[in-house]
C-alpha cells in the first residue's frame, strides 16, 4: 500500500511551515535516511529524511509553498512492486482555521494522565496523519513492509522491537540492528492525574490549608491579571534605563508652586507626565501601537495613562493631550482622576485607551523597576525614587539627586534606537525643565 509523506512537526509549537525545497522528484527511488526536502519554520530550516523505502509516486505540494499545515500530505511514496495505480487518495490537508496538532504534542494535560489520547478503534487498518499504519483496535504492529521482511529472515519478534519511526513505527534500521530475543524496553508508567482540591488549592505544593486564607479576586483584579498575562506572554518586551538628575526639576517645581499659590500643588509626577507627553511629540515614531494583522498605528495625540493603586489592583486614568496642557491643569486633572479612581467612580472613557503609560513607585522608596506593557500601547515608563547619589561633574565628585527611570518597549513597534531617542528627549526635559516651556 502506498505511503503518505506528510508535513512533519519540527518543534512542539510548530503548526505550519514553508516547503522550501524538494531534494527528490517523481520517479526517484528513496532509501531510509535519504533527505527528501527542506522545511523552513519561524526558527530554522531543517532537512526531512525518509523513514521508508520506495519510489516517489507523486509530489502534491510544490517547493516554495508557504503555510503548509503540519500533517498535510505533501507526497506519495510507492512501496516496492507498486505502480501509480496503487496510490491511495491522500487525506485532505488540515483546514486553515483548525490547524492540526502533531501526535507527539497532543493532550498532555494532567487530566489525561500525562499521555497521548488513544486513537479510536477501527475495524480496519487506517493511516495516521503521517501515513503510517495505526493499530487495528490497538493490536496491530506498526512496521514497514521491508522491516517485516528483514525481521522474518532474521527470525525476529517484531513485538520485542521498539520502533524509531514516526509514531513508533518499526523501520529498516530498527530490525537491522536488532538481535533475536531482543527485549522491548518497558514503557514508563503513566503519571497519575493531578486534581486541585478547592478547599486546599496549594496542597500539591506542600503548603497546608491552615497556613493561608483564600479570598476571591474582584473583577478589576481578574481583568488585569488576564490582560497582563497576555501582554507578558505575547508582546516582546525590552527595557531601557537611564539615570536623571532632578535637582533642577525640584527647584522648578518649588518655584511653580510658589507662583500658583495654595490652591494648586504641582507634584513631581505631574511634571513627569508633561515631559513624557512632550517626548512623545518630539519622537512620534515611539507613540505607536501594534495592530495584530501586521499594521502599525501612529498616534496623533500624546495621551498619558498614569498608574493609580486602588483597592484590589491598579487602574490607569488618562491625561489626554498631555503635551499641550499646562502643569497646573495636569495637576488638577491628575488629582481628580486619582481620587475618583480610588472610589471607583471613573467613566470607562477616562481609563480605557491612552497611547503611553507612566508608573511611579518612587514614593515607596523603589530605586528602579520594569513594568509590563499595557496593550495596545507600545511603551510604559517606570519611575524610581529620587535620592542623593555621588556623581561626577566636570571631572569632580559631587552629590546630586538622581532618579532612575526604565522604559519598557514593545519591540514590534519601538526598536532600541527609537526607544533610546525617546528616553533621551525625556531626560532632557527632566534635567532642564525650562526646555518644556520652549
Amino acid at each position: 500500500m502506498s505511503i503518505e509523506i506528510t508535513m512533519p512537526a519540527l518543534s512542539p509549537t510548530m503548526e505550519e511551515g514553508i516547503l522550501a525545497k524538494w531534494h527528490v522528484k517523481e520517479g526517484d527511488k528513496v532509501e531510509s535516511g535519504m533527505v527528501l526536502a527542506e522545511i523552513e519554520t519561524d526558527k530554522a530550516t531543517m532537512e526531512v529524511e525518509a523513514v521508508d523505502e520506495g519510489v516517489i509516486g507523486k509530489i502534491l505540494v510544490a517547493e516554495g509553498t508557504e503555510n503548509v499545515k503540519v500533517n498535510a500530505v505533501i507526497a506519495i511514496l510507492l512501496e516496492e512492486g507498486e505502480d501509480a495505480s496503487a496510490m491511495d487518495k491522500p487525506a485532505a490537508a488540515p483546514a486553515a482555521d483548525a490547524p492540526s496538532v502533531p501526535d507527539q504534542v497532543r493532550d498532555t494535560s494532567p487530566a489525561s494522565g500525562g499521555g497521548q489520547k488513544a486513537a479510536p478503534a477501527s475495524s480496519s487498518p487506517t493511516r495516521g496523519g503521517s501515513g503510517h499504519e495505526v493499530a487495528d483496535g490497538g493490536d496491530r504492529l506498526k512496521a514497514s513492509p521491508l522491516a517485516k521482511r528483514i525481521a522474518a529472515d532474521k527470525g525476529l519478534d517484531l513485538a520485542a522491537i521498539k520502533g524509531s519511526g514516526p509514531h513508533g513505527r518499526i523501520v529498516k534500521r530498527d530490525v537491522e540492528n536488532a538481535q533475536p530475543g531482543a527485549a522491548k524496553p518497558a514503557s514508563a508508567p503513566a503519571a497519575a492525574p493531578v486534581e486541585i482540591d478547592h478547599d486546599a488549592p496549594l496542597a500539591r505544593y506542600g503548603i497546608a490549608a491552615d497556613r493561608y486564607d483564600v479570598v476571591k479576586a474582584d473583577g478589576i483584579t481578574k481583568i488585569a491579571a488576564k490582560r497582563l498575562s497576555e501582554s507578558f506572554r505575547d508582546i516582546p518586551h525590552f527595557p531601557l534605563n537611564v539615570d536623571c538628575r532632578i535637582d533642577a526639576l525640584l527647584d522648578f517645581r518649588k518655584r511653580i508652586n510658589e507662583a500658583a499659590g495654595e490652591e494648586v500643588k504641582v507634584s513631581v509626577n505631574d511634571i513627569l507626565i508633561k515631559a513624557a507627553g512632550l517626548a512623545l511629540k518630539k519622537v512620534p515614531a515611539a507613540n505607536a501601537s501594534w495592530i495584530e494583522d501586521g499594521r502599525i498605528a501612529l498616534h496623533k495625540h500624546a495621551d498619558v495613562s498614569m498608574a493609580v493603586a486602588i483597592e484590589g489592583g491598579l487602574i490607569t486614568p488618562i491625561i489626554f493631550d498631555a503635551d499641550t496642557k499646562g502643569l497646573v491643569q495636569i495637576s488638577t486633572e491628575s488629582k481628580d482622576l486619582a481620587a475618583r479612581a480610588r472610589t471607583r467612580k471613573l467613566k470607562p472613557e477616562e481609563f480605557q485607551g491612552g497611547t503611553f503609560s507612566l508608573s511611579n513607585l518612587g514614593m515607596f522608596g523603589i530605586q528602579s523597576f520594569s513594568s509590563i506593557i499595557n496593550p495596545p500601547q507600545g511603551m510604559i515608563l517606570s519611575i524610581g525614587a529620587g535620592e542623593q547619589r555621588p556623581v561626577v561633574t566636570n571631572g569632580a565628585l559631587a552629590i546630586a539627586t538622581v532618579m532612575t527611570v526604565t522604559l519598557t518597549c514593545d519591540h514590534r513597534v519601538v526598536d532600541g534606537a527609537t526607544g533610546a531617542k525617546w528616553i533621551a528627549a525625556f531626560r532632557t526635559f527632566v534635567e532642564d525643565p525650562m526646555t518644556m516651556l520652549m
